[in-house]
């Protein structure tokens, strides 16, 4: 479903990306895994058109993406839920959700796709008229995935979905990612929290300093004493 072929992104003399290439296939959830400044919100960015590639190319089944307008690409079905949420605090969880449907191709499903996200999270519902500004992190989190999937995407990409969460927070947003992936939904997840994702994920890709530095099935990497040690913070499963 997506291709990206030696990616490199700058900005000025720093070089964020360097000759990046990565897959995502059909019903796949891939995670891109790296510390704090490894590239991978730039890898994101550059996906969902706010950031320009230098040299390389992104195609989404099977069309060039660079050039193509942020709005066109939600209404060829990819949709991202920023680092940072890129919620409208001013409006209500029921406003902010609407404004995920406004794009051609999610108008005809727009209530049945309110119910999936309500269903999904409870809470949202419960709150949908509470200004978005005033709830909680994790709750601002559900929001702003809730909008995504409002769009009826085929592609969902996360930046950071975990970042500034409590613990307990993060596992109800993760449940929740999991319940998203039970669907078919095409996920691309970047992420800090490399054991919740591996959990979860069906491929990952380690990027560090701008590449790639490995790939394979989540599974082997959760039992890679490398990965282990670099990403993982601690011994592989069913080691001492």
């Amino acid at each position: 479903m997506l291709e990206v072929e030696g990616l490199t992104v700058a900005y000025g003399k720093h070089v964020a990306l360097d000759g990046v290439s990565l897959s995502v296939g059909q019903g796949e959830m891939v995670a891109i895994l790296g510390a704090n400044g490894a590239g991978k919100s730039s890898l994101l960015g550059a996906i969902s058109g706010r950031v320009a590639a230098r040299a390389g190319q992104i195609t989404y089944r099977g069309r060039a993406l660079a050039g193509v307008p942020q709005h066109r690409l939600v209404e060829m079905g990819i949709a991202i839920v920023p680092e940072g949420r890129g919620i409208f605090p001013a409006m209500s969880v029921a406003e902010n959700l609407a404004l995920g449907a406004f794009p051609e191709r999610a108008r005809g499903d727009a209530a049945a796709q309110r119910m999936e996200v309500f269903d999904l999270f409870p809470k949202l519902a419960e709150r949908r008229d509470q200004i978005a500004g005033t709830m909680s992190g994790g709750e601002q989190q559900m929001v702003a995935i809730g909008r995504a999937l409002m769009s009826a995407p085929d592609l969902l990409l996360l930046d950071e979905p975990s970042l500034g969460l409590a613990p307990v927070v993060t596992q109800g947003v993760f449940c929740a990612l999991e319940r998203i992936r039970a669907t078919g939904l095409t996920v691309l997840i970047v992420e800090q929290n490399a054991r919740a994702t591996l959990a979860l994920a069906d491929r990952a890709y380690l990027i560090e300093a701008g590449r790639i530095i490995g790939s394979g099935r989540a599974e082997e990497l959760r039992n890679d004493p490398a990965v282990v040690r670099a990403f993982l913070g601690g011994a592989a499963a069913g080691t001492s």
